[in-house]
């Protein structure tokens, strides 16, 4: 049917040469008869690489059918849109052979996504989509059945004030444990034996003892010894 257009189009050429208007007028109904024979081919041939996604998407706390009306279904980020039924179920058509990313637009709910491959005999495949770890390829069943992960949150909740909070603060930490061991150590002393007693007293004297902690400057000098030799000197004897 193609060939048989372009051949009417160069025989309009070549009597508009003529200038036979009335044989023009007659040829140009002709082609007005048979323009939609002609165009019947190429819109065939454009709807045979055509396909289809189908699926359904479920909402598990649904406690009625309004989130219906507000969600939508984008095939990669809005290029081509589908309205969902009243089960649940779409269908998003007239898709060429490819890859495409299914997702659920709601405001409320935050559902799954999928990815979609449509090779060019038609053949479907589905498998979630990872954005964290693109190696991960889990399928999934074919028609999509896509289920609600959780609520939308736009805000984040306020932080209230808790009493752990503060007593958890290393600031107070190091003001109340001194204040917990001073008061505790001497009840624990009086409560020991008495033998006990006598022993932390009498280990406690000897930390007190300044006699028994060495000097420090005899220590460095026995540590680092002088190098400075000093000869003796002779006495001379008087006569």
């Amino acid at each position: 049917m193609t060939t048989s257009c372009l051949g009417f189009t160069s025989l309009i050429m070549k009597i508009m040469r003529t200038q036979d208007f009335s044989i023009i007028l007659g040829i140009f109904n002709f082609i007005l008869v048979f323009s939609p024979i002609c165009g019947d081919d190429s819109i065939d041939t454009e709807g045979a690489d055509r396909f289809k996604i189908e699926g359904k998407v479920t909402l598990t706390d649904a406690r009625n059918s309004d989130w219906l009306g507000v969600t939508r279904v984008l095939v990669d980020g809005g290029d081509y849109i589908g309205y969902l039924r009243s089960d649940g179920s779409f269908v998003v058509n007239e898709l060429p052979s490819g890859s495409y990313v299914v997702e659920i637009s709601n405001p409320n709910y935050i559902f799954e996504s999928a990815r979609v491959d449509i090779s060019r005999k038609g053949m479907v495949r589905a498998r979630r989509v990872n954005y964290l770890q693109f190696s991960d390829k889990t399928s999934m069943s074919y028609p999509l059945d896509l289920k609600d992960r959780q609520k939308a949150k736009y805000f984040q909740t306020r932080e209230q004030w808790r009493i752990t909070d503060f007593l958890m603060n290393p600031m107070v930490l190091t003001m109340v444990l001194p204040l917990l061991l001073i008061m505790v150590l001497p009840k624990l002393m009086n409560a020991a034996d008495p033998e006990a007693q006598k022993e932390m007293q009498s280990q406690m004297k000897a930390f007190n003892d300044k006699s028994t902690v060495p000097d420090i400057s005899e220590m460095l000098a026995s540590w680092f010894p002088s190098t400075d030799t000093k000869k003796p000197k002779h006495k001379v004897k008087k006569k």
